[in-house]
């Protein structure tokens, strides 16, 4: 069967558009002359259908119609092979809207989608509705594995989302003259901590240390040279605490105008050791020196550096490390360590 050109693209473009397959509803509408039309889809193993409708009428009763009348894959049916299982009211329902005629289709993907689509209206709806309907199923099964795939890797990229948010790890990938080509939601809220790292002219990834702007341009150039080069890490900032870690791209990418060569993850704090000493002191009760020694002992530092650092004698940070460990119940300098980097200053 021929169709409309239209029809047939605004199907595979609909899982793009907000509502979805709006535009491909109401061009099959048009195309039968019915009064309304409607795709019910049912992800796997759910028992929530999503309706989606173009036009008047009751769209409940009909995606009940749908759902609940066993249709076999694949297969056209008329209202009058399914009004049968349909329930009193929704009966009832069909019939005050004066919907008299309905053509139908189920279809099921490969990983178990399933997908409902109708066209309903009054008794002028005939047999070329119902071959339209039909016909459009095989391409309805492609689009369905389509909008299944990407859903799939929207989830997916949700929880790695999350959990790079939790860790307060974002990224962002670049080309050779160091442009952001893409980057994540949290990486663009650390441009806005201070100014370590910054979107310059032509969206080119500033450092603030010439030094370390320096290493990414040289990283970047044995990168578009074909050099095997290994990650780069680089720590921008102790207070507030902030790193990076560059690495060329693995695979090709087909987003952006340009094309990336290098993923940057930015890991940090926007906190200041300020403020972690007196969150640390309201949450185990220390007192501001102890706070101060359990922030560095916290970031793995020895205790000789830790009290060097403080201007501390060794002993005096020692005492201190006994009242630490006992306020906050760890049992050595490991165990501070998890506890410490483990607390809800973790989420804070």
């Amino acid at each position: 069967m021929r169709f409309d050109p239209g029809l047939l693209e605004s199907l595979h473009e609909g899982m793009f558009q907000t509502p979805l397959w709006d535009d491909f509803l109401r061009r099959l509408r048009a195309s039968t002359g019915s009064a309304m039309t409607l795709l019910a889809i049912r992800p796997k193993g759910q028992s929530d259908v999503a309706e989606l409708v173009a036009g008047d009428g009751p769209a409940g009763a009909a995606r009940r119609l749908l759902v609940g009348g066993q249709m076999r894959e694949g297969r056209g049916y008329a209202l009058e092979e399914l009004i049968e299982h349909a329930a009193a009211a929704d009966h009832e329902a069909l019939a005050d809207a004066r919907i008299r005629a309905l053509r139908a289709v189920r279809v099921t993907e490969p990983s178990g989608v399933d997908g409902w689509l109708a066209c309903a209206g009054g008794s002028a709806l005939g047999s070329s509705a119902g071959a339209l309907i039909l016909a459009l199923a095989p391409h309805l099964r492609i689009a369905l594995r389509s909008f299944a795939a990407l859903e799939r890797e929207r989830f997916r990229s949700a929880v790695t989302g999350e959990a790079f948010n939790r860790l307060n790890i974002g990224w962002l990938t670049l080309d050779t003259q160091g442009r952001i080509v893409e980057a994540s939601e949290n990486a663009g809220l650390m441009f806005q901590w201070g100014s370590l790292l910054r979107r310059g002219r032509y969206d080119r990834l500033v450092p603030a240390d010439p030094a370390v702007d320096r290493q990414l341009v040289g990283y970047l150039k044995q990168v578009a040279a074909g050099r095997s080069v290994r990650p780069l890490a680089i720590n921008l900032s102790r207070d507030p605490w902030l790193d990076m870690l560059v690495a060329p791209l693995q695979g090709d990418t087909i987003s952006g105008h340009r094309s990336a060569s290098v993923i940057v993850y930015v890991s940090g704090d926007r906190r200041s050791q300020a403020d972690r000493c007196e969150q640390l002191v309201d949450m185990f009760g220390l007192l501001p020196s102890e706070a101060r020694l359990a922030w560095l002992l916290a970031q793995a530092t020895s205790i000789r550096d830790a009290a060097a650092t403080l201007g501390l004698s060794e002993e005096t940070a020692r005492n201190y490390s006994k009242k630490i460990y006992a306020k906050t119940g760890a049992s050595g300098h490991a165990e501070l360590v998890r506890v410490i980097m483990t607390s809800v200053l973790a989420l804070s």
